[in-house]
């Protein structure tokens, strides 16, 4: 379809209604690249649906209680569908939700054992209300516009890095080192082995060549190849099923599953901050907001500028009803039972194929919600098939840094340090913090304290505190 076409009568954009709701010829863009880039990112991050119960479900409570996996799956899945339709259809964007990985770690580790489970997740919906004021407000929106254009292409550029680097982590290809070495190697001890990284090996040359060659459903295509070679060697090869991570390729027993909902619901508000102590809720609700405000704030930027959704200001049109729709699933996860929804960086896969509007959110969302009753099939696509997109869309990505001025240290700097923290560190968010505290400090010694935003050294003093978290803690007795 040509611009000047009319979509009431073309089908690649099913006619007025999708064509006006979604504007879809204005982002230059088909239904049919729109499905392939959702389908694209709900295969990339269905690990979560696995993933995710796997963490929470193996912590217990401060009273020895865990939470059921088969609910847990259930509950992820659900939320995961119903936030991501709610991002499509009222963000208008390619963006993808599902349960933080890393707001995960933090409900599990720092709020579970001090409180009930029930309690842990009243402290997430908390979480989700503070950042719901934020956006509504117009502050978040106020903050990310006042980060400098550069530091938001190196958040950009961080982000692609990131994801590389889970995919190449997750699929063997970089590995833990031994202790008084270097702290990642190539494999294990140095050398690639086991048909898990052949997988990955063999998966990644395919989608390049495919890619390059500008192939429809390039990613898909080779993550669906992938995935049955995964399954054929697995079932002829000796492989401890270790080898494969979250999930193991065999042919589905079964088709079906029946969801289990019982964990909706089971929320208790303000019950953390009467069994864990006052100062220990309120160090975990911290630590929530700021990841979950800034991990969203990088991811929904980074790929939407990829998407070419940013103007000439850097800034995303519609970022207020964005952020406000992220911090209700921030809500909606708690009220479900798991740890708070959150913009996955995955959604840049999809990208990657070509989807510009919410409709492919819509798409993934429904996946997941069909996932509910269809895990065994969710359960089929191992990592190492789906890794190889992340590194893919991590060096698109990286094109990115040539809009950073690099011969500009105040910003070449502060730039850097956002984007290396992001993978050596695996946080988003410490990315984000560290390079604008290095942004916010090059200024003041240059006496350009004038060109700092109050938004910006606002934010850099709050990152101080994040950073020395623990001390804070022990210093008021927490």
């Amino acid at each position: 379809m040509t611009q000047t076409q009319s979509p009431i009568t073309t089908p690649e954009t099913g006619g007025s209604t999708l064509e006006k709701f979604f504007r879809l010829s204005e982002r230059k863009t088909t239904i049919t690249r729109e499905i392939r880039g959702g389908i694209t990112t709900f295969v990339a991050m269905a690990y979560v649906i696995l993933l995710v119960p796997l963490i929470l479900g193996g912590v217990a409570d401060a009273h020895g209680d865990k939470l059921s996996i088969a609910q847990l799956t259930t509950t992820t899945a659900f939320s995961a569908g119903l936030t991501t339709v709610l991002m499509g259809l009222v963000g208008n964007v390619p963006l993808a939700l599902a349960a933080g990985l890393g707001l995960v770690p933090v409900v599990a580790y720092q709020a579970a054992p001090h409180m009930t489970w029930p309690q842990a997740m009243g402290l997430v919906v908390l979480m989700g209300i503070v950042i719901v004021i934020l956006a509504a407000t117009g502050l978040r929106t106020m903050i990310i516009n006042a980060i400098p254009l550069a530091m938001k292409n190196a958040i950009g550029v961080g982000i692609g890095m990131f994801i590389a680097m889970i995919g190449l982590v997750s699929s063997g290809v970089v590995g833990h080192g031994a202790p008084g070495g270097p702290p990642v190697t190539l494999g294990v001890d140095g050398h690639l082995a086991g048909w898990p990284t052949v997988i990955f090996a063999i998966g990644l040359l395919l989608m390049l060549a495919l890619f390059i060659r500008k192939v429809p459903g390039a990613i898909l295509i080779s993550i669906a190849i992938s995935t049955l070679l995964a399954i054929a060697v697995n079932a002829m090869a000796r492989i401890d099923p270790k080898a494969w991570g979250t999930v193991v390729p065999e042919k589905p027993k079964s088709l079906f599953a029946s969801p289990d909902f019982g964990l909706i619901g089971h929320i208790d508000l303000f019950g953390g901050f009467a069994t864990a102590g006052a100062v220990t809720a309120t160090v975990v609700l911290f630590t929530l907001v700021l990841t979950g405000f800034f991990d969203a704030m990088g991811t929904v930027f980074g790929v939407c500028d990829e998407a070419g959704l940013t103007d000439e200001k850097g800034e995303v049109p519609g970022m207020g009803k964005i952020l406000t729709t992220d911090g209700v699933a921030q809500i909606v996860g708690g009220l479900s039972g798991g740890a708070g929804s959150t913009v996955y960086v995955e959604s840049a896969t999809g990208v990657g194929e070509g989807a510009r509007t919410g409709l492919a959110s819509v798409i993934t969302g429904g996946l997941f919600c069909a996932a509910i009753f269809f895990t065994p099939i969710a359960a089929v696509v191992p990592i190492q098939a789906a890794a190889p997109a992340l590194v893919l869309v991590g060096a698109l990505m990286m094109t990115q840094a040539r809009k950073i001025d690099w011969n500009d240290l105040e910003v070449a700097v502060p730039a850097f340090i956002t984007i290396v923290l992001m993978p050596f560190t695996y946080s988003i968010t410490n990315g984000v913090g560290a390079g604008l505290i290095a942004y916010t400090v090059i200024k003041l010694a240059r006496g350009k304290y004038r060109e700092i935003h109050w938004l910006v050294a606002v934010v850099s003093v709050v990152f101080v505190a994040y950073f020395g978290i623990n001390g804070i803690e022990l210093a008021l007795g927490g």
